[in-house]
């Protein structure tokens, strides 16, 4: 898949001013070493895990007390205990003895500038400094308290992407208590798919969203999902249309969050040090297969992993401009959030990334001098195929890094970047999940990126890409694992007292290794490609194919807007179905579907080929964006989808429904 040359190569101001490049000089200052490569650091990063991410704690400035050493176990020179049982996963325990703050961390920064820029899709536009971050969270955090919320208690926010959101959180998180988040797109049960099993006591709403020119109201959601979460003592409405006070009288236990607040004046905020292992987020799977699995994130764990993620990875500094577009269901919000604590302005954005057209995030990142734009790979492939060419339109010098995920960027769309939007710029694919509220894979800013490749594993984790038998794969399709344990595991599921669930989910395949269910392939330059999910492998004549090497090729054809592949199981084999949604006035003739099976047969291979091609008029998507291959799987096959609500348009599934196409 790669071309000859790099599509981009750093030059030595940009290696030196980098800070992995700084972190690469400090391992190699502590340890003697010398790393002539990020391969080197990397090697090291997972050789030598408690020296590794001792060095991520103080490198990164991490605000807490690493602990004493308590007894026998890993550690390092200091005398902290880093890991133990270090073999086990799950089972292995970093930093034991540590307290710790979440909060406190992302809260270390003061003073007049921005700490958080806030875009809504009706124009409004907010600022906050950091001496008003401090004051919102400490009202917030008092009125948590007045409420009688304590440690592990759970609070559940059904909200847009606004500062009361990150706020909320930080005040949660200064108590002790455990977070979980959705947007308010969400509908009725599938809000009580996720909340209603992890019992919170506090529900935070808005009064309504803006979505695509439209002004939404959630009163009647918020009453019908208020009604069952029995648990909650207080459910408080933001404001963001304008009718808090309004929506707050038509709702027991309801109160406008501007009144609530009125009673608390803002002091100093304080922080509970706790264990490295707290729970600090709750997060759910996409619950396209069944109710939504509850993850459970630590404070410690996500805290050392983002700001390494963030700090080396991305090369977050100091003041810089931080953006991501997200909903507060997804786990890049959680993600984005912990920018913070790199001392980064937070540019949030609410509302539809396409209105009134592809231009306004470019427009967001022009005004107020981004200089980290991320965003999905589909985002960047709508801008492709709206014709939009950024680079000629907006001022995009102050953006570094572009950074793209939530599925594979194809190859045409990495070259789009460079050609569209802007020329120098880090392009950093990233790949991971909910699962770690992380990545495994991602940018590395000292290395040329490579057209169609991610460049890297992430630090600190044993990434390896495994055939069916457990046996490594070099430059060929397996699963991607990790051989050894890290922080941003979770600490289980929620209600999943003996783990049982849990290691169903990860563990199952290969034992003591993290089976992460992606497909995958090492590449000639160290990098990785993602091929797709492993449970959304082709198996035609039983050969393994990931879906996204057919994406890649037919969504380069200006015809084709959006494509989603399933394996339909036909005459005791699986064979290749193809479903594509077309460009205004164009029809699925012979003449087309000749082109399309040309274009796949030589830019992936024969086996490739569908058997079938059909055009629906839509695709189903998750609320995140990612199209539902397995949902449409269980149509084709009379199957019950189980959970609809997961579901951005459940209605488009009935375009699969007893297709006469796919009877013969």
């Amino acid at each position: 898949m790669a071309g000859d040359a790099p599509l981009w190569v750093l030059t030595k101001d940009q290696v030196d001013a980098a800070p992995m490049t700084a972190f690469m000089q400090a391992a190699a200052a502590a340890t003697g070493k010398f790393f002539s490569s990020y391969a080197d650091l990397h090697r090291w990063s997972i050789d030598d895990r408690e020296a590794f991410w001792s060095l991520v704690w103080d490198f990164c400035g991490i605000v807490g007390d690493k602990g004493a050493n308590g007894g026998a176990g890993g550690g390092v020179s200091g005398g902290e205990r880093v890991l133990v049982d270090g073999e086990k996963m799950p089972g292995a325990a970093f930093f034991p003895d540590a307290r710790l703050n979440f909060a406190e961390n992302l809260l270390k920064k003061t003073g007049l500038a921005d700490a958080i820029v806030f875009r809504g899709e009706d124009k409004v536009e907010r600022r906050l400094s950091w001496n008003e971050l401090h004051a919102l969270t400490s009202r917030l955090q008092q009125l948590f308290l007045s409420l009688g919320v304590k440690k592990g208690d759970r609070i559940a926010a059904m909200m847009p992407n606004m500062p009361e959101t990150v706020a909320a959180m930080l005040a949660t998180a200064s108590i002790g208590a455990v977070w979980s988040s959705c947007s308010p797109d969400f509908g009725e049960q599938g809000v009580l798919d996720r909340f209603g099993q992890i019992e919170p006591v506090v529900f935070i709403a808005p009064d309504g969203y803006w979505y695509n020119g439209k002004a939404i109201e959630v009163a009647d959601k918020i009453a019908a999902v208020a009604a069952k979460l029995v648990t909650v003592r207080k459910i408080l409405i933001v404001d963001y249309l304008g009718t808090s006070t309004d929506v707050a009288a038509t709702i027991e236990k309801a109160t406008a969050l501007d009144e609530a607040l009125s009673s608390h004046a803002a002091r100093p905020v304080t922080f509970e040090r706790l264990p490295f292992a707290h729970p600090l987020y709750i997060l759910f799977s996409s619950g396209t297969t069944g109710i939504p699995k509850c993850i459970v994130h630590s404070a410690g764990g996500t805290l050392i992993q983002h700001v390494k993620e963030e700090r080396l990875h991305a090369g977050l500094l100091d003041g810089d401009r931080f953006f991501y577009f997200t909903t507060c269901g997804w786990m890049m919000w959680n993600w984005l959030v912990s920018g913070l604590a790199s001392g980064a302005t937070l540019l949030l954005y609410d509302g539809s990334p396409f209105y009134p057209d592809g231009n306004v995030l470019f427009d967001f990142a022009d005004a107020e001098k981004m200089t980290y734009f991320g965003t999905s790979a589909k985002f960047i492939d709508s801008v492709r195929k709206a014709g939009l060419r950024p680079i000629n339109t907006h001022d995009l010098s102050t953006v570094r890094t572009i950074s793209s995920t939530g599925s594979p960027l194809s190859p045409e769309d990495f070259r789009f970047v460079y050609d569209g939007i802007k020329k120098d710029v880090h392009l950093a694919s990233i790949s991971g999940g909910t699962d770690i509220v992380s990545c495994f894979v991602l940018g590395v800013p000292i290395e040329p990126v490579w057209i169609g490749e991610i460049q890297g594993p992430g630090l600190g984790l044993a990434v390896d890409v495994w055939d069916d038998d457990g046996q490594p794969l070099r430059q060929e399709k397996g699963e991607l694992v990790c051989t050894k344990a890290f922080p941003a595991m979770p600490i289980g599921f929620w209600n999943d007292p003996e783990g049982k669930k849990y290691h169903a989910a990860y563990f199952e395949r290969f034992d003591n290794v993290w089976c992460h269910g992606d497909f995958a392939e090492w590449t000639a330059h160290g990098g990785l490609i993602i091929h797709g999910r492993s449970d959304a492998t082709l198996n035609p004549g039983g050969v393994r194919i990931g879906t996204a090497e057919i994406y890649n090729q037919v969504e380069q054809m200006p015809e084709i807007l959006e494509a989603l592949c399933i394996g339909q199981d036909f005459d005791n084999d699986v064979r290749v179905v193809l479903f594509v949604r077309l460009a205004a006035g164009v029809e699925l003739d012979a003449e087309l579907e000749k082109r399309i099976r040309a274009k796949i047969r030589s830019g992936a291979s024969p086996r490739h080929v569908p058997a079938k091609i059909v055009a629906v008029a839509d695709i189903p998507r998750t609320k995140s964006g990612k199209i539902t291959e397995l949902a449409v799987r269980d149509v084709v096959h009379g199957r019950a989808v189980k959970n609809k609500e997961a579901l951005a348009n459940p209605e488009a599934l009935e375009l699969f429904r007893d297709l006469p196409q796919l009877a013969d």
